[in-house]
């Protein structure tokens, strides 16, 4: 447990929210199954594997023994229960409860399951995203709560447009947006199949930034090896000529060489332009393990 004390001290329990301790990375072995982050004002637990309570405790001491002065609330995620149940172990949550990142507001459910409304490894993406939509017309394709779509508009986009198909997640996002202030007149929700809707996509566009971050095996909507190339396929539909693209993909079966041939097969007009390197506590043993983000940008044939 020495290792996780040195690795939580190097972290700050400030007003971002943040990864504190990131073992599925793989590189701190015998805690490869659990993570650690901080949403103001709690710690959250995450165990993908199920351990001991003696190990449970042992982490919940050494939170304990990292930040002394810390007095907020403690929750315990066991993620390979089914439902992924989230236990409170000690103090309050805020209700409603907002963090914050980069300067944008986040309202985040912790006690909701598996999925808590932000996905602190895209911090950067989100940064990228932030720099990169000033004066453009944003699409965000599989938007789950919308959080590109935040930082585009704190970036300067003049519209977005947001496609997914759980309503959860967008109603999420349009809280978001009015949290953070965020005229949305020029922001669209649309609850559809993206594969159903090129041509709505088409009449709101064409866009001179697109983020693709589908999910990676979510039956009925989307299989990353089955359905990928079938997105950017559709790249010169949407696209204005040296549109910035966003390429995402979370699998720890898929790497770099996967999208690269992607992008080569059905998209041949893009060039890649930069990998969007995760947040340093993400560190990977295997880098095509984790998150992967790619720049790319669209040439329009003459």
């Amino acid at each position: 447990m020495q290792t996780l004390l040195t690795q939580l001290r190097l972290g700050q329990l400030d007003d971002q929210a943040k990864r504190l301790f990131h073992g599925r990375g793989k590189c701190f072995p015998g805690l490869e199954q659990v993570t650690i982050d901080w949403f103001s004002p709690a710690i959250f637990i995450t165990l993908f594997s199920e351990y001991s309570d003696e190990f449970e405790q042992q982490i919940i001491d050494v939170i304990a023994q990292a930040f002394p002065d810390f007095d907020g609330a403690l929750l315990l995620q066991r993620r390979f229960l089914q439902g992924s149940p989230v236990e409170l172990l000690r103090g309050e949550l805020p209700q409603p409860h907002h963090v914050i990142e980069n300067g944008i507001t986040y309202q985040v459910k912790l006690l909701d399951g598996q999925n808590n409304g932000l996905f602190l490894d895209m911090a950067n993406g989100r940064q990228w995203i932030k720099e990169h939509s000033k004066d453009c017309n944003v699409l965000n394709l599989f938007s789950y709560s919308c959080s590109f779509s935040l930082a585009a508009i704190a970036g300067g986009a003049t519209s977005v447009v947001n496609i997914d198909m759980s309503h959860g997640a967008l109603k999420l996002g349009k809280i978001n947006h009015l949290l953070n202030k965020m005229d949305c007149s020029n922001i669209k929700f649309f609850r559809h199949d993206i594969f159903k809707s090129w041509g709505k996509l088409k009449r709101y566009g064409p866009y001179q930034t697109i983020i693709f971050d589908p999910p990676t095996n979510q039956v009925g909507s989307f299989v990353a090896r089955k359905d990928y190339g079938k997105l950017l396929r559709k790249i010169p539909l949407l696209a204005t000529d040296n549109a910035d693209l966003l390429i995402c993909l979370n699998s720890p079966d898929l790497g770099k060489q996967f999208i690269e041939q992607l992008m080569s097969e059905h998209a041949p007009e893009c060039e890649f332009v930069a990998t969007v390197d995760n947040p340093s506590v993400f560190q990977e043993l295997e880098k095509d393990k984790g998150l992967k983000v790619y720049h790319y940008r669209y040439k329009a044939p003459a």
